[in-house]
């Protein structure tokens, strides 16, 4: 077959190459059909992940972080993904995380940001719970001890 197509010259090949592909669409529109009758619909359900990298993404995703450790040169790194290079050579000479913590390590959300990060979410940002007040009855007063 090989010999075959080495002797071809580029028109044979290409009306070759429109046959065949003709040939692989009449056979899909033939099991497509073959599907819908048992009663697939005609669609392909296909297992695993979905084709191209789509799924789940993370909530977090593009959301800065301020930075959570600096180092003596002025560098900053908020604590997320691999440890940067400076700071693993730090921590190989002996040094502690905790040394270049900057401030408490981890400040409280702005309520701006709460809500940007809820809308990202889908989901409405958490309310304070305040307890509720022991409410008396109309024209009853409390009573005096």
């Amino acid at each position: 077959m090989a010999d075959n197509l080495k002797n071809m010259d580029v028109d044979a090949l290409l009306t070759l190459r429109g046959d065949v592909e003709r040939m692989l669409a009449e056979k899909g529109r033939d099991l497509q059909r073959q599907l819908a009758r048992l009663g697939g619909g005609g669609e392909i359900k296909r297992r695993g992940r979905p084709p191209g990298g789509a799924g789940r993404v993370s909530a977090m995703k593009g959301v800065k972080v301020p930075p959570k450790y600096r180092g003596p040169g002025g560098e900053t790194w908020a604590g997320r993904g691999a440890t940067p290079r400076w700071l693993a050579a730090l921590l190989k000479e002996g040094h502690s995380l905790e040394e270049f913590l900057i401030g408490s390590g981890r400040k409280a959300r702005s309520a701006a940001a709460k809500k940007t990060v809820a809308k990202k979410r889908g989901t409405k940002p958490a309310r304070k719970v305040r307890p509720r007040k022991q409410s008396q009855a109309k024209g009853e007063s409390a009573p005096a001890e």
